[in-house]
Formats: C-alpha cells, sequence, structure tokens
C-alpha cells in the first residue's frame, strides 16, 4: 500500500477552517470513483449512506457502521468521475478532486472546510466513525476553544487530520479488495496518527 501524504490545515477568514490533503492512489480514476460517489463505494472506507441522491442538488445522510449519530446534508458538486462534494450539518464541506495520472494512478486533491465551533455531530477523526472531534481525547475545553488559531482550534484541526489520514489508508485498502470493519477503524494506527498531528506542547 503506497503511503498517505500528511494533511495540511490553514485559516479560511475569520471563522473556519480548510484541511487537505493529496494522496496519489495505484487505481484508475474509473475504480476510485465508485468508493466516493455510491452507497456501497463509502461503506468500504467511510460511513453508511442511508441516502445518497447521485446529483446535484441531491440529499445525502452517513452515519456510522454501529448505529451511531448521523450527518444530513447535500450534493453540493458532482461533475461524473471527477468530482463530488458533500456539505454536511456538523461537518462542512468535503470534497474530492479526480485528476488521473496516466492510465493507472490517480490524485485525489481532497478538502474539509468546517467551523471549529459549528454544533451537532462532526466527522471527527474519519477513523471511528461520525463523531464530535475531541469526543475520544483531549479536545476542546470549553466555549470558544476551538476558535481557529487558538490551542482548541489546532488541536481539533489534528483530529481531523489524523481521522482523514487514516481514512484514506482505509480507501485504499477497500480498492485493493479489503474493506474495513467498523471495528478496525479505531485502531492503533489511528492512535498514532493522533499524535503525529499533535500540536506541539508549546503551542497548546
Amino acid at each position: 500500500m503506497s503511503p498517505v501524504s500528511r494533511g495540511t490545515s490553514e485559516s479560511r477568514g475569520e471563522d473556519r477552517r480548510l484541511l487537505r490533503f493529496e494522496p496519489h492512489l495505484p487505481h484508475a480514476y474509473e475504480t476510485i470513483w465508485p468508493a466516493l460517489s455510491t452507497p456501497d463505494g463509502l461503506r468500504g472506507w467511510l460511513a453508511e449512506a442511508d441516502v445518497l441522491e447521485r446529483r446535484l442538488g441531491g440529499a445525502v445522510t452517513l452515519r456510522r457502521p454501529d448505529g451511531g449519530p448521523t450527518l444530513s446534508g447535500q450534493v453540493t458538486a458532482w461533475d461524473v468521475e471527477r468530482v463530488v462534494e458533500y456539505t454536511l450539518t456538523g461537518l462542512g464541506r468535503i470534497r474530492f478532486h479526480l485528476e488521473p495520472v496516466g492510465t493507472d494512478s490517480t490524485v485525489i486533491r481532497f478538502f474539509h472546510e468546517y467551523v471549529p465551533n459549528q454544533p451537532g455531530p462532526g466527522l471527527d477523526q474519519p477513523g471511528p466513525g461520525l463523531d464530535r472531534p475531541g469526543s475520544e481525547g483531549p479536545g476542546p475545553a470549553g466555549p470558544g476553544s476551538s476558535r481557529p488559531g487558538s490551542a482548541g482550534g489546532r488541536a481539533v484541526d489534528a483530529e481531523y487530520l489524523a481521522g482523514w489520514h487514516r481514512r484514506f489508508e482505509l480507501l485504499e485498502s477497500a480498492l485493493e479488495g479489503h474493506p474495513a470493519a467498523p471495528s478496525a477503524r479505531a485502531d492503533q494506527r489511528l492512535a498514532a496518527l493522533r499524535a503525529s498531528y499533535a500540536p506541539p506542547a508549546a503551542a497548546a
């Protein structure tokens, strides 16, 4: 399995954060597209799609495989085999833009734009499932602690970055024929990634 390059985070205005990943996967875009845009594909690495209307403006509802919280919203970009974007209450915007490299590999230009203090469930560490960042470990301690640029905000970024990093590893595994069972998503690998993305102690 090819290593996933580290994600980055940045401020987007006064109240938003933008996370980016660009995983380069050894699979053709026609193979990757269903994993990002169909219920069966999403189930293997991200979440159950109870509702997924595969069109611009269509409804989408994602939930944890073990019956936990759900996230609902809309398909806010849809360009078949190239771009899919979901905007979900409590999570924000997640966008996947496929760019073929030759005939048998693809770069996914991914971003996640979110408001740190937005209420509701979030797709935290997209490793364990549809949970609020910090729900399974250290995180924001109170109102305002996760504002952009604060120590709490950086901690939330770290949770999301670790989670998406793990999810992209699970995506590649699923593309190779090994979709992850729910219990495999909260694992030691995720804990190590959280530690690697955690803000320095001096900044916390």
